[in-house]
């Protein structure tokens, strides 16, 4: 792929407001000088030799992400991209650099980061959510303050205590981000990240006089989330596994204490016959959300595995016998149940 050496101008805000030029006249160093970081900053000649204007080499050596100019302030994707590279190679040690960060919140308090249109957020957002380390790409936002203007909902989640006995590390953020690692140690679907990540929105709207807890937080979770999904423009698959978590996963972590007739409610609500794999995908939400806690990473979570098992006794009933003595509507469908339940009774 080539490209001529180019140029660009702020002319308006956003990351749209740009006049672009491109000319045989544009230097190799002028080029160099548009790019975000200095570690992107790099180029290579014919015989192989780098040339480095900008000190990436050195900030490659030293595991920094650092902006290469000022005119990094002009395009407020690049403080989304930053987190996603923070997300990305956090693993090898890479920082983000105190004036990169700096220069991020600089950006944020003059509002340019409001321009940001919800495409690319949701476009970033999701590239993140496959990193090693997603979570690093939420806590890079917060840090230089835009994280309270693209995602609000997680943001007022930092500092919201919850029962230190079901909770050791008590603080919501840290817990949300704890889960979103841990769903990525157990899977590389990012809307099961997703899932992760917005699980526990509504403890942010906890009334106060009711912490620790967080009685009904989970419909207040779903309506956040509906929230979210309409303003980011998520798409359904997202938006539905992630609800799917928010409104169940309390009742997933009581499996052992539901009686046939709960489970195979729970089954028939989260739609488990028709889309088995999001059920499954909803499964390992639930499990990251048990395993997201201090000192609890390595606990078995054998709800999720009842929850299979029930799953496959109730699928393993044969409906065709039932038709064939002339069952039909409500009949069926209440002969079909209280099969089910004695089936999910034996697990």
């Amino acid at each position: 792929e080539y490209a001529l050496a180019r140029t660009e101008r702020k002319s308006a805000p956003g990351y749209h407001g740009f006049t672009l030029h491109a000319s045989p006249e544009v230097t190799l160093k002028e080029d160099l000088l548009r790019r975000d970081l200095t570690i992107n900053a790099l180029a290579e000649d014919h015989d192989g030799s780098i040339i480095d204007y900008y000190n990436g080499q050195k900030d490659l050596q030293d595991k920094v992400l650092r902006h290469v100019s000022p005119a990094f302030s002009e395009d407020p994707v690049r403080i989304l991209r930053v987190a996603r590279f923070a997300a990305r190679y956090a693993e090898l040690g890479f920082t983000v650099a105190p004036e990169t960060n700096q220069l991020m919140r600089q950006m944020v308090e003059s509002g340019e980061v409001d321009a940001l249109v919800a495409e690319r957020i949701w476009q970033e957002t999701q590239k993140a959510l496959t990193e090693l380390s997603p979570s690093v790409f939420f806590t890079t936002l917060r840090d230089c303050g835009a994280l309270a203007v693209i995602f609000p909902e997680v943001d007022k989640l930092f500092g919201i205590p919850q029962p230190e006995k079901h909770h050791p590390e008590i603080d919501t953020g840290i817990h949300t981000m704890m889960v979103l690692d841990m769903a990525a140690k157990l899977s590389s679907e990012p809307k099961t990240r997703f899932a992760a990540l917005t699980h526990d929105l509504g403890k942010g709207t906890t009334p106060t006089e009711l912490l620790p807890r967080h009685h009904g937080h989970e419909e207040r979770s779903v309506e956040l989330l509906k929230v979210l999904c309409t303003r980011l423009r998520t798409p359904k698959a997202y938006r539905d596994l992630a609800i799917l978590a928010a409104r169940f996963h309390g009742n997933i972590h009581r499996a052992v204490e539901l009686r046939p007739n709960t489970v195979l409610k729970i089954l028939k609500r989260t739609d488990a016959f028709r889309q088995p794999e999001r059920f499954e995908q909803f499964l390992v939400a639930c499990e990251a959300d048990s395993r997201g806690r201090k000192g609890m990473q390595d606990i078995d979570y054998p709800q999720a595995n009842f929850f299979r098992n029930a799953f496959a006794a109730a699928k393993s009933v044969k409906v065709k016998p039932l038709v064939d003595q002339g069952l039909q509507g409500e009949h069926l469908a209440a002969a079909i149940d209280k099969l089910r339940t004695s089936a999910i009774k034996s697990v």
